[in-house]
Formats: structure tokens, sequence, C-alpha cells
């Protein structure tokens, strides 16, 4: 935690001392989706009104500061609830979280002119609303810190599309805040970390036109030591923290018109600590849409 800190600090200070280096490389847009449906009270068939909707937001803010630093932050914002009234009472109930996520990574490439180029980077990962507990919801929980460093390699860089790599040592800690111990009934917050290597795959590409976006991003994590290891020794799971971790998000964008898009996401993870097997995201929308960049 303390070298995200350290890292995103690195990150200002030589912005603001290289301001006038080549100018920001910025993207920043939001869609908003919804969908609504209403029946009569006596509509027969057992539907009911519903209203869903979703905002999402990528921003992108890339700097050149001189010929041997290169900067670059993404942030993306994910959150969305459904609504639905009860088929007897025809009362509302509590929304259902469907789509919530927090994301933000900067990092630091040196470039040397080698064959590949160090880096150091800091993300951090979270969500708005932690409803595991629905007697006590969090906000902004869990959080997960990732510092890593190590060397990457820019593969493809054109006008269009852009393909990138890294490898590097990583450590990462888990912080659940007021996560409810059952057999005492209370409240504690618990700290996990552990550390090993990350291997990162990152790609953007126009499709056919510049109205068209598509983008690739795979995350491979190996953990070789962890903080709850001694915890779990002689249960079932005491060696899940070992098996690696996979994220692969890919996201299609289409404008259109100028202000509504078409977007799919699909998603898939792999965690042996949370579940056996794999898990499978696929969200589609088509909403307004407003760039600020």
């Amino acid at each position: 935690m303390k070298l995200t800190i350290c890292i995103l600090t690195a990150v200002v200070v030589a912005a603001c001392g290289a301001a006038r280096a080549e100018p920001w490389k910025r993207s920043v847009d939001a869609s908003l989706t919804l969908t609504q449906g209403a029946y009569s009270d006596n509509w027969v068939g057992g539907e009911v009104a519903t209203i869903s909707w979703m905002f999402n937001s990528n921003s992108l803010f890339e700097k050149q500061i001189n010929a041997k630093v290169n900067t670059k932050s993404t942030l993306k914002l994910s959150f969305g609830q459904q609504h639905n009234k009860d088929r007897d009472t025809r009362e509302w109930r509590d929304p259902l979280k469907v789509n919530d996520l927090i994301d933000f990574e900067t990092i630091l490439r040196f470039t040397l002119g080698g064959f590949v180029d160090p880096y150091a980077s800091g993300r951090v990962e979270s969500q708005f609303l932690d409803a595991s507990d629905l007697e006590n919801e969090r906000i902004v929980n869990p959080l997960r810190f990732t510092e890593s460093a190590g060397i990457a390699k820019v593969l493809l860089k054109e006008e269009r599309r852009e393909w990138s790599v890294r490898l590097g040592g990583a450590f990462r800690q888990l912080v659940d805040r007021d996560r409810r111990d059952q057999e005492a009934d209370l409240l504690e917050t618990k700290w996990t970390n552990d550390g090993g290597v990350q291997f990162v795959s990152d790609f953007v590409t126009t499709v056919g036109d510049t109205t068209r976006t598509f983008s690739s991003k795979l995350y491979l994590y190996k953990a070789f030591f962890s903080s709850a290891a001694d915890d779990l020794a002689g249960l079932a799971n005491e060696n899940h923290w070992r098996a690696p971790d996979a994220n692969w998000e890919n996201i299609l964008s289409a404008s259109v018109t100028k202000h509504i898009v078409f977007v799919l996401y699909l998603q898939i993870l792999y965690d042996k600590e949370v579940d056996l097997a794999g898990r499978f995201k696929e969200t589609l929308g088509l909403g307004f849409t407003y760039k600020l960049f």
C-alpha cells in the first residue's frame, strides 16, 4: 500500500515538473443505459414492472514526460442496479446490484531505448457498494492494492492500434473492512498480503472505422507467498492461494450516433480462492454516451 502511494506521488511530481513536455493524450467518456417496463395491475402472466440502469466510464491519461519517461493512467468505473416490483403486493422491492467496479492503474515506463523498458506500476481495485453482508453494507470495500515492477515491451504501436505487455514481480494487499466474524459476531478489518509474479497484456484497436473500438486486457498472477498460509494450514483449501489467478476483459464499443453507443463487455475470471471453477460475466447495453475529451 505504501509503495502504491509512492508510485502515485512520483507520477504527480514528474508530471508537474514537465509542464512544457509533450501534451497529454486524454480520453474520458461516460455512458448511461436504461431499461424500463410497466404492466397494469390486472396483467395476466406474472410479469412485473422493472427498471434497470447502468453507468460506465472509461478514462485514459498518457504523457511522454521526456525522452526517457512515459506515464499512463487508466480509470474504469461501473455501477448499475435493477428495480423490480413484488408480484403479489405490487410494491417496489429493494434494488439489486447488477454491476459494480472501481479500477485505477498508473504506470511509469522508462523508455531508455533498449529491447525492453523498465516499469513500475500501482493499481487500486474496489467496488462502490459491498452488499455481501446485508446487515452491514459497506462503501468502497474491499480494497485491493497491487504494486509491480519489471520489464515492459510495446509490441505494436500504430495510429489505430496498440499492443503492449508487461512482466514483473508484484505485491498485493487485500483490505476487507468491518468483516463479520461469524463465531464471535464481531466486526473486524482483515488484511491479507501476498507476493509473486504478474503478466499483463493490453491490446486496443479500432474496428473498421473510428466509431468502433475493441480492447482486450489479460492479467495473470502467480503468488509465491501469502500471509494467510498459516491460517489455512490443514484445511481443504490450504493451497488454493498458490493457484494462478486470471482476469481477461474484452470490451467492444460502437457509436450509433454522436451520443448513442452500443457496448459489449465480456470478462472471464479464475481465482481458486473464490471458486474452484472459472467465472464468466457478460453485459450488453445501448445507451447515451458523452465524451469529455
